[in-house]
């Protein structure tokens, strides 16, 4: 199957949608698809080896959110030019913006079906944007009005397309859980990790993902300056980049966490966040903003538990105490929760054990559902029609 894959961020990786994208185009190709992946062009360094096609276009920072690259691939001569020579049988779209533009042209102008993925809670970054309610809701009419050009909306989870249908989305929206690649940790990325941080052996809590508060960070700070308080002893890891991380590092020390919690940047090599999350001793993820988040399923890969808020989307795969831990969104019961967690190893060593034998789906697993939906649209009376239309020569 020829496959196109839209995404307006890709590699190098710098957040979930990117992480989900990488996986379905590699396991794609690795199941014996041909793979086209259209993304903003992030460097134009020599990027050869993969076993995809990545037909990206000219592209710019957006000023918010530096790590993040935006364009118009339509006024990208070259890039338009591959694109239409590209031969694909159905396009699929992981981001109503830009990337769900092209997608919509592309699939209109190659007469395919096209496939839309929510991914996240687009009325919060709206908002954090303009201040302002009003402005928000006509934007997410917009992320609404993509979906609903879609010839099918697939969602990661059953909150996710509650979001989405909370949005004003009133079709049928197909659950598509997000996958993970199994692997095991090495012992020498351990020994890295240990020295590179100056662990000393300690217990480590580990946040991944965006330096934003959206990410309800605060919470993690000020149930560590809890533990600190009452002599816990602890060390905070930081992982990620993002627009509030001189914010961040003032509050760790206002809190006088300057000797526990550290921000380390955004971590590149894959192997070394694997052995972060194997050496922690809990993942602390209280955001309220994602929806399925990859970080917490690899965490489980590495037999590490997560600790969430109860009754949000990213908790869905959470049976409290079972597979991992859920608190309320109050610093005082997320302190409580990380307070018997490290109070109890074995027991939060057991319950990690039971989140890698139960979160994790393997990405080839999920392709394959990815590809029986695929295949159902592509043979779809509509399209069958459309295509012998299109192999004649007349337009339809």
């Amino acid at each position: 199957m020829n496959i196109g894959l839209f995404t307006d961020t890709f590699i190098p990786v710098v957040d979930g949608v990117g992480r989900v994208v990488l996986a379905y185009a590699e396991t794609l190709s690795k199941l014996g698809n041909q793979v086209t992946v259209s993304a903003p062009l992030n460097e134009t360094a020599y990027r050869g080896g993969y076993s995809f096609d990545l037909i990206d276009y000219a592209s710019m920072k957006v000023p918010t959110a530096p790590q993040y690259k935006t364009g118009s691939p339509i006024l990208d001569t070259h890039y338009r030019m591959r694109m239409t020579n590209a031969d694909l049988q159905i396009a699929h779209a992981h981001s109503p913006f830009s990337a769900g533009s092209e997608a919509l042209r592309i699939a209109k102008e190659k007469n395919i079906p096209l496939v839309g993925s929510f991914h996240s809670k687009y009325y919060d970054d709206f908002y954090k944007l303009t201040k302002s309610d009003f402005l928000s809701k006509m934007l997410v009419k917009g992320v609404v009005s993509f979906y609903n050009k879609c010839d099918e909306v697939w969602a990661v989870s059953e909150a996710t397309a509650q979001v989405l249908k909370d949005y004003g989305y009133r079709k049928q929206v197909q659950v598509m859980p997000n996958g993970v690649t199994l692997r095991s940790v090495d012992a020498a990325q351990l020994a890295l990790v240990e020295s590179k941080y100056n662990l000393q052996g300690k217990p480590l809590l580990l946040f991944v993902g965006q330096i934003n508060w959206k990410k309800n960070i605060l919470r993690v700070l000020e149930a560590c300056a809890e533990l600190n308080r009452n002599k816990s002893e602890f060390l905070l890891l930081l992982a990620g980049q993002g627009p509030d991380e001189k914010e961040v590092e003032s509050k760790i020390e206002a809190l006088g966490l300057q000797n526990q919690a550290f921000l380390i940047g955004h971590v590149t090599d894959a192997a070394l966040l694997d052995a972060l999350y194997a050496r922690a001793t809990l993942f602390t993820f209280p955001s309220l903003y994602d929806n399925a988040p990859m970080v917490v399923r690899e965490a489980a890969v590495m037999g590490t538990p997560s600790v969430l808020v109860r009754g949000s989307s990213a908790s869905e795969i959470i049976q409290d105490g079972i597979n991992g831990f859920l608190c309320e969104d109050d610093s005082r019961d997320l302190y409580r929760v990380l307070k018997e967690a490290l109070d109890n190893p074995e027991n939060t060593k057991e319950i990690g054990n039971a989140a890698k034998a139960t979160i994790p789906l393997p990405w080839e697993n999920i392709m394959e559902q990815a590809l029986n939906r695929y295949q159902r649209l592509i043979d779809s009376p509509d399209y069958r029609y459309k295509q012998s239309k299109r192999h004649r020569g007349t337009n339809i």
